[in-house]
């Protein structure tokens, strides 16, 4: 596990501020926080340093760009040795229809999140990409009916004693 960065109600702020926009200039963002542009640059920066922000990038609607299906395949590897895994999630996230490939427990090894053109192209992508790979032993679909819907990173209330800095996920994200 991580280290845990203390954040205070500003840092959250802006946290909270570049979630929802994270394209805001940096003069916006010290304007709705309150602080002279060069202090908010500063926490931006340092914020970003601890690894609190892994990343900025832009969300693109799957929809939009023609690949209005969207699934969970939830997989199953057959031996759980470590050469397996390593060439099964480098295939994967090869594919152009990957999204996520989330790592989990339970009788599922891998759930990953396709986006593709419609159910032909979701058959396609199962039988000749997913079910020929040797390292797979079993694959679940689940479509996704609607877009994911999803929130942001807060702090607890004050009232958590827990032994984190403040990070709880009230929702899921993609």
């Amino acid at each position: 596990m991580s280290e845990s960065v203390q954040l205070d109600p500003v840092d959250w702020q802006i946290l909270s501020i570049l979630q929802d926009d994270a394209s805001i200039t940096n003069k916006a963002l010290a304007d709705r926080v309150g602080l002279p542009t060069s202090s908010c640059h500063e926490r931006v920066r340092r914020l970003r340093t601890a690894g609190v922000i892994d990343g900025i990038r832009a969300s693109v609607n799957p929809a939009a760009v023609g690949r209005g299906l969207q699934a969970f395949i939830a997989v199953r590897l057959r031996p759980h040795r470590r050469d397996m895994i390593e060439s099964f999630t480098a295939a994967v996230l090869e594919l152009p229809e990957t999204l996520a490939l989330y790592n989990v427990s339970g009788p599922e090894d891998f759930f990953l999140h396709v986006a593709v053109v419609d159910s032909t192209d979701l058959q396609r992508l199962i039988i000749d990409d997913l079910a020929s790979r040797p390292e797979i032993a079993h694959c679940q679909t689940h479509l996704i009916f609607d877009r994911p819907l999803v929130t942001s990173m807060r702090p607890y209330p004050d009232t958590h004693t827990g032994p984190t800095t403040g990070w709880r996920n009230r929702g899921s994200t993609p």
